[in-house]
């Protein structure tokens, strides 16, 4: 199952209503045990999806709307394991994947996953070259810290993918972690005018909520958003957010630049 998102403009978001604007921004129903779900977003032509092998395996799906005869025809990809340990097959090869490990997958490859208890979440990008597959270990990966304990914003950025020492044709990916006591993630915000950025949410009590900001600075929205729930942030929009509780969110870009540092900045009295 896929759904197909179109591009919308900036000046429809300052009057959408609520029911609009998470019909067009807001990717939930992801994970379920068995099947494999996306969302293809125009933004950049990114997919978004999950993966819940339960009892069986599951490949990655060459949908329709990809026009290909694999997923990974003129696509790589980006996955994290949001669930228990599990497994995936790149052309037969096995990566075993702890919770928030993540894996590089380059174009041309095909892709299974595999896992009792483990929970995939992937983005794909379309890339003009191919390269090899690589294990991203959450624990190996040494986090920057950012933010203080005085904003409520302090937390740990695990770049898994972004330009550098990882070569990939546009992808990038990785996790932050916010800290214990902290609630807010990517603020003050920024934009990326030549990159569509999607958060995915993740490790948030049953109860807890994120108020996910969105929207161009002076007119921004909110979206409230539950465990496993993504927000896709086309790159005229903010993406900022506060949680009731402790979480962590999956981002991945893709688009025409992949310099990690490609952003502007959006000053607070400019929202």
């Amino acid at each position: 199952m896929i759904e197909v998102r179109y591009s919308a403009s900036p000046s429809s978001v300052e009057t959408a209503t609520n029911a609009d604007l998470r019909k067009n921004f807001l990717v939930d129903s992801l994970f379920r045990t068995g099947e494999v779900r996306g969302v293809y977003t125009h933004d950049d032509r990114l997919v978004v999806g999950g993966a819940v092998p339960g009892a069986g395996q599951l490949e990655l799906p060459a949908w329709e709307v990809l026009g290909t005869p694999s997923h990974l025809t003129r696509r790589e990809l980006g996955i994290v394991n949001v669930g228990q340990p599990g497994h995936v097959l790149v052309d037969d090869e096995k990566f075993e994947l702890r919770h928030l490990d993540g894996l590089f997958v380059g174009r041309g490859s095909e892709v299974v996953f595999a896992g009792a208890e483990a929970a995939f979440y992937f983005v794909s990008a379309p890339a003009h070259a191919a390269y090899p597959t690589a294990l991203l270990s959450h624990s190996a990966i040494e986090p920057v810290k950012l933010g203080t304990p005085q904003g409520a914003s302090e937390r740990s950025l695990y770049r898994y993918a972004w330009g550098q020492e990882l070569q990939t044709a546009v992808l990038q990916f990785g996790v932050t972690v916010i800290a214990d006591g902290s609630v807010w993630n990517t603020f003050p915000p920024h934009l990326h005018d030549r990159r569509t950025e999607v958060y995915l949410y993740v490790d948030l009590d049953e109860n807890a909520r994120i108020f996910h900001l969105m929207g161009q600075p002076g007119a921004a929205r909110h979206l409230v958003v539950r465990d496993r729930e993504a927000v896709i942030s086309p790159p005229w929009s903010i993406h900022s957010g506060v949680g009731t509780g402790s979480y962590a969110f999956i981002w991945a870009m893709g688009g025409e630049n992949n310099d990690y540092t490609d952003l502007t900045p959006v000053a607070l009295e400019d929202l």
